[in-house]
């Protein structure tokens, strides 16, 4: 598939590293001179250096013949001047980042086909992680019947020092599974005889009415959120802001520029701002934090988020978010107090990657510290897949199939769970075994 890309910023060349890893022919298009060399020096793609609205730099890039393009430069004019560019030059499938909701309207007409704001995506992330608080991992499936849910494990949880078939037998009231478990940033094989280990990241597949039992067996229950403090004057910062006001949490805004605290303060008049370094444990201390707050960090600085998690965790809130653009800061959490982190180009790369994956993918999941997806595919009439049971089904080893939607009806499935066409498979596997596994559903 040959897929161009508008900007470089976090969320396009995550995404073009991501692509052109996989093998797709990826052509970058960015205006500046050194990112566009950097990113040249770090990709095996063609980069352009240029305006991404040009038409004739698309022509270069060969617009004509392209089957996607995805528009995720820093201006939401040219992501859409892009997308209508392209669209009249002949490139099949447009995708836009706009934030500007001013701007949404009409750009249909425009020829955009798709529009993403992986701010917003990541400011409900916020809303879900502090509600089902100590989980690292909330992703629906089968229009939100069945959830993955993920989670650090820590001393107090029951899966700890358990091989998985003890933890089924001791834990069969409701229907789960292990989709797979992460360490070290390496996705260990899912077996019968596989034991969990302090820090590993465990990812369960549950009925959505069952999140509460599943969560539990990730980290003991605790008392509801009350208050969030957030620390940042982003847009996703004040975006996650209002959606946390709207569902009745107390919200502690965090900054340390003055100009942007009166901007907040009357923006969000329920919300308690406060001007100070909040990486400073003297600003925090009068809040006396404790079991029912949650700290958000969501500044545009990955060091001032890990540092200002902590410092609130030291002092007492009991769950910590952090957003970072940087995914390698997601290993530091290992073995450290925060327990969940969010990010706009996972946000984007989710929306954008089931676009690139073939015919019958209803969603796409990636997750911060493996290369491994969750893939929500549909098994074609005349497949491999159609008319077996789980348990013959030719997938790879390193893949587990976590659910099963059958006639609009998901559940986690057992090895005798049959399979036929039209069904759902929600399936967990590293990207080297994704074509595998679109291959055994598609006839």
């Amino acid at each position: 598939m040959r897929i161009l890309i508008v900007g470089s910023g976090a969320v396009g060349s995550y995404l073009a590293e991501r692509l052109s890893n996989e093998g797709q022919d990826v052509v970058v298009i960015e205006n500046d001179d050194v990112r566009a060399a950097v990113v040249q020096e770090h990709l095996d793609a063609l980069v352009l250096t240029g305006n991404g609205a040009s038409p004739a730099v698309l022509r270069k890039a060969g617009a004509s013949r392209a089957d996607l393009m995805i528009a995720v430069s820093n201006s939401d004019g040219v992501n859409v001047l892009a997308c209508h560019a392209a669209h009249v030059l002949g490139t099949k499938r447009t995708v836009a980042r706009i934030e500007d909701p001013d701007l949404i309207a009409g750009v249909e007409d425009l020829g955009v086909d798709v529009v993403i704001d992986p701010g917003e995506m990541a400011a409900h992330e916020v809303l879900d992680l502090v509600s089902q608080r100590g989980v690292s991992d909330l992703v629906p499936f089968v229009d939100g019947q069945l959830t993955l849910v993920g989670g650090i494990v820590r001393r107090d949880s029951p899966l700890l020092d358990r091989a998985l078939v003890d933890l089924r037998a001791t834990h069969d009231g409701f229907d789960w599974a292990v989709a797979a478990i992460v360490r070290h940033g390496e996705t260990v094989p899912v077996r019968g005889d596989t034991v969990v280990e302090e820090h590993d990241h465990v990812l369960l597949m549950s009925r959505t009415e069952d999140l509460p039992r599943a969560r539990c067996l990730l980290r003991k229950e605790r008392e509801r959120i009350q208050r969030v403090v957030v620390m940042g004057a982003t847009r996703m910062a004040e975006l996650a802001t209002d959606l946390l006001l709207a569902e009745h949490h107390e919200v502690v805004l965090v900054d340390h520029d003055e100009a942007r605290c009166r901007r907040l303060a009357d923006r969000h008049p329920k919300a308690l701002v406060i001007n100070g370094n909040p990486t400073d444990p003297s600003v925090l201390s009068d809040l006396s934090l404790g079991e029912g707050d949650a700290v958000a960090a969501l500044s545009g600085w990955d060091d001032v988020n890990l540092t200002a998690s902590l410092v609130a965790k030291a002092l007492g809130a009991s769950t910590a978010l952090a957003r970072f653009h940087r995914l390698s800061y997601v290993g530091l959490m290992v073995g450290s107090d925060i327990d969940a982190s969010v990010s706009s180009r996972l946000a984007a790369a989710n929306a954008i990657l089931q676009f690139v994956r073939r015919g019958r993918i209803h969603s796409v999941a990636t997750f911060k510290d493996t290369d491994s997806e969750a893939l929500d595919i549909e098994v074609a009439p005349g497949s491999d897949a159609d008319g077996l049971r789980v348990r013959d089904l030719d997938i790879p080893t390193t893949a587990v199939i976590g659910g099963v939607a059958k006639d609009g009806h998901a559940a986690v499935p057992t090895g005798n769970t049959p399979v036929g066409a039209g069904d759902r498979l929600i399936v967990f596997a590293p990207a080297s075994a994704i074509h595998e596994i679109e291959a055994m559903c598609t006839a």
